[in-house]
């Protein structure tokens, strides 16, 4: 085919497209072609546009050793399934779901009708709601935009038995202690800095689409108003967990503190180099700060045991440290670009980014 030709091939899909839209990109092997358009049903969920699944983690809640009372209020509503319900499909609100498969409780829920949209109201029903999460079970925990979703993993459809929505910032990152001894076995970081601990069963157990039964750390970005990117609760530790930001710092909190001492930290003073501060009290929670890098700590993981941290960042640097002894004992950088994941091998200390 002549040139003259492509050329005018390619120009009668250029005069029908606005004028500030390309139709190729180039990169270094070339040019590409953009053929088309691409178009979402409008079946799809709520955050089809622009919006994607930032992090999933698997729950597995233990037997319940004691008794604990129902939430205050009961467990009238059945706003989260209902929600759930609404956005995976049944738009005609006469969806039956079916929920159970090991995860202590087997129900189906019938909606009369459901709420208009993830921020609206969803409606509830009258009669009384048999919601036990009480037993063993699995749970998935994804979260999506300004929602938080729980799924029971064994049930058939994957559907959301719950949707927790957060008003003021999106959540990003979370992270599940299936051996937490005081029930608080969750904890989320958002985008605004804000960290919240809650328990998981009693946010399944709650009918509303807000968190019940926090604690709040770094409230209002009092310490770091940066993104929180990462969280992972430090195995074998009770209560011990630690939450990276996108400023280069990463912080070491204790749940079992009430944190009234004084939570300032001295100001770096090097960006650049690894520098550990610990708290001013013994009250003072966070307990710790690691500045790890200047830029974001994309993620971060623990060895099994629990004695090995490693972080990867915008940088393009891994690091490994001795938690224990707050050492930097290896790291690597990349051959282009930032890193953005890291996992450590269960049986071994393995570990890949």
């Amino acid at each position: 085919m002549s040139s003259s030709g492509s050329i005018r091939m390619s120009a009668a899909p250029t005069a029908q497209q606005s004028p500030g839209l390309k139709t190729y990109f180039k990169t270094p092997e070339g040019h590409y072609k953009l053929c088309y358009e691409k178009t979402h049903p409008t079946g799809l969920l709520h955050y089809s546009h622009g919006k994607a699944v930032t992090q999933a983690t698997l729950a597995h809640l233990k037997e319940k050793p004691v008794s604990q009372p129902l939430p205050s209020g009961g467990l009238s509503g059945t706003t989260g399934v209902k929600l759930a319900a609404r956005l995976l499909g049944g738009g005609n609100g006469s969806r039956t779901l079916n929920f159970g498969g090991g995860n202590g409780t087997s129900r189906t829920i019938s909606g009369s009708k459901i709420g208009s949209s993830v921020h609206g109201p969803s409606s509830t029903t009258n009669g009384p709601t048999t919601s036990n999460y009480d037993g063993e079970g699995t749970y998935l925990i994804f979260n999506v935009g300004d929602t938080l979703f729980i799924s029971d993993f064994n049930s058939h459809d994957k559907d959301p038995i719950k949707a927790i929505h957060f008003s003021s910032s999106n959540p990003i990152c979370h992270a599940f202690d299936p051996d937490a001894k005081d029930g608080h076995d969750l904890i989320i970081g958002l985008n605004s800095g804000d960290v919240y601990s809650v328990s998981l069963r009693q946010q399944l157990q709650d009918p509303g689409k807000k968190l019940v039964g926090t604690q709040h750390y770094n409230k209002d970005g009092s310490l770091s108003s940066s993104r929180c990117t990462a969280v992972a609760w430090v195995p074998d530790e009770d209560g011990v967990f630690v939450a990276a930001h996108a400023d280069g710092n990463l912080y070491i909190y204790d749940k079992n503190k009430d944190g009234s001492g004084d939570s300032s930290f001295p100001i770096i003073k090097d960006l650049t180099q690894y520098n550990v501060a610990h708290a001013r009290s013994s009250k003072s929670n966070p307990i710790a700060r690691w500045h790890i890098c200047q830029g974001s700590v994309n993620s971060i993981s623990f060895s099994i045991d629990g004695g090995f941290l490693a972080t990867v960042g915008r940088d393009g640097y891994l690091r490994i440290f001795d938690f224990s002894k707050e050492q930097l004992i290896f790291g690597g950088k990349s051959y282009y670009g930032a890193l953005l994941c890291c996992a450590w091998r269960i049986h071994n200390y393995f570990c890949g980014t």
